[in-house]
């Protein structure tokens, strides 16, 4: 097997299981594991197809399932890479609000509060965590064209983030999704989003510089990682006064 593969011996296929889905899942678990990093190139399909003893064909189709996920990025001429959470290009994918020209702005944000707890029955359930387990909870304030325009409630299983602090988490350098990914390994592949309309409580409006009452749009969002566990719990509340949620599916780039 290639030394760039990175295992000592060929994994065991099951049989009567589509073999794309048995390699996909072999990759997924070699990148959850860290056997290829954040922005490292996997091997090519073609010392893939040889480890595993199939097409390349095979191979291809197992690598653009996890493309189409967002494990994996293709980049011309290069090879295949495990998708960092990194740079302005990748911004959008999981951040949608936009003037309501559709004019993108990246966020000023800043934080509010940071605090520890204990998991609600909502935030439990959300988070796939016990009631009263141990969370951190952030409230940030997320400015576009120097104006407030959302406030974003998280809550992170406290389990997953060891060590985090406010320090760590307000001198990052860039995305919350980076730090989650260069600190703890956690790679966010996809968000489970519903929207609501909700109306602006006394805290909340305060920080945007609203009435109690004002009319916003309620996105809650939770963030998911490899076998589909939950790892953050998202609640923004945007006034659309200005701007609008705007998610072309399929296309854009991440956060």
């Amino acid at each position: 097997m290639p030394a760039t593969a990175r295992s000592a011996r060929p994994p065991v296929l099951t049989p009567g299981r589509p073999l794309y889905e048995e390699v996909r899942a072999h990759l997924t678990e070699g990148v959850a594991a860290g056997r290829w990093k954040a922005g490292e190139a996997i091997p090519s399909e073609a010392d893939l197809a040889a480890h595993f003893g199939v097409a390349i064909g095979t191979i291809r189709k197992a690598v653009d399932s996890l493309v189409a996920q967002g494990t994996l990025l293709r980049r011309q001429g290069k090879g295949t890479f495990v998708t960092a959470h990194d740079g302005r290009r990748l911004m959008f994918h999981f951040f949608h609000i936009v003037g309501a020209d559709g004019a993108k702005a990246y966020p000023e944000v800043r934080t509010a509060s940071f605090e520890r707890g204990r998991a609600d029955a909502a935030e439990a359930a959300a988070l796939a965590i016990v009631r009263d387990e141990r969370v951190i909870r952030i409230r940030n304030v997320l400015s576009l064209d120097g104006r407030a325009v959302i406030v974003d409630d998280i809550t992170l299983p406290a389990a997953l983030f060891p060590g985090l602090t406010e320090r760590i988490f307000t001198a990052r350098d860039n995305t919350i999704y980076h730090l989650f990914q260069s600190r703890y390994g956690i790679n966010v592949l996809r968000t489970d989003e519903r929207l609501r309309a909700t109306l602006a409580s006394g805290p909340t409006a305060a920080l945007l510089g609203l009435p109690a009452g004002a009319p916003l749009l309620e996105i809650r969002r939770v963030a998911i990682t490899f076998r589909d566990r939950p790892v953050e719990l998202r609640v923004s509340r945007v006034n659309t006064a200005s701007h609008v949620y705007h998610n072309t599916f399929g296309k854009g780039e991440a956060i």
